[in-house]
């Protein structure tokens, strides 16, 4: 579904996709790791759109990206740090969501349920905590029930019982088919939500396989062991490039 070739992307002289070559499949959940800077976030905004890339393509598909973006009417993503406009409801977002995307929001309440947000809609997005916002975003990215979910550090600021829903909710959209792509640092998390894992480091692909070939090549039993020693070989080591933090509202917004 997803193609990647010799994607090439820098910041003036930081070079932080260095010739990416990547292909994910449809109903396939995967994990993306890497230390900070590793190149994770600026992957997924090319992929999205929010990023122009130097070099390389990106097929959706079987058809390569041209600055069309209907493409990503087919796409829920929640950033790792959402920017919304302060001053508007949460009632407001979503249906201003609704408007701009112009599609069924056939889960909304059901998620708004899940997340326990009905006590949050008519409150300013300025006065939410960092785990409601988190779970409003959550909202966005599902709630139009597209068939591909992309996750950047989702459950960063969630409570114990939210982080469990949210967990609940992706294993219920990957059993339903759903082409799930998360990044995260907690090992944990992807080790349960995701079966394939690309490990990023100094903008290259170090690892692309089934989690349960990297567990084997490794000989480590859980992912963060696996993930330590790659990055403790000798090969292995380079100075990680950083990533732009520079935040799209509008295309975020469009996408969400």
């Amino acid at each position: 579904m997803i193609e990647i070739s010799n994607l090439q992307k820098s910041f003036g002289s930081l070079e932080v996709l260095k010739g990416i070559d990547l292909a994910i499949p449809k109903g396939q959940a995967t994990g993306i790791v890497g230390p900070n800077g590793a190149g994770k976030t600026t992957l997924i905004k090319t992929i999205l759109g929010l990023v122009k890339q130097d070099g390389g393509s990106i097929r959706f598909n079987g058809k390569e990206l041209d600055g069309d973006w209907l493409y990503r009417r087919d796409i829920g993503y929640m950033p790792q740090v959402a920017r919304y406009p302060e001053n508007m409801k949460v009632s407001e977002l979503i249906e201003f969501m609704k408007g701009l995307r112009d599609q069924e929001a056939i889960y909304e309440q059901e998620l708004i349920t899940q997340f326990s947000l009905d006590s949050e809609l008519d409150k300013p997005l300025r006065t939410l905590s960092g785990g409601n916002r988190q779970k409003v975003g959550a909202t966005l990215a599902m709630m139009f029930n597209p068939p591909i979910l992309f996750f950047d550090e989702p459950t960063a600021g969630l409570d114990p019982r939210s982080s469990h829903r949210f967990k609940e909710r992706v294993a219920k959209e990957k059993e339903n088919g759903k082409t799930v792509i998360i990044t995260s640092h907690i090992m944990s998390e992807l080790e349960q939500l995701t079966d394939h894992v690309i490990f990023l480091l100094d903008g290259r692909i170090r690892f692309n396989g089934a989690m349960k070939q990297l567990l084997t090549e490794s000989g480590e039993e859980r992912l963060e062991s696996a993930i330590a020693r790659m990055m403790d070989s000798p090969e292995e080591q380079a100075a990680p490039a950083n990533e732009d933090g520079q935040q799209f509202l509008s295309e975020e917004l469009k996408i969400a």
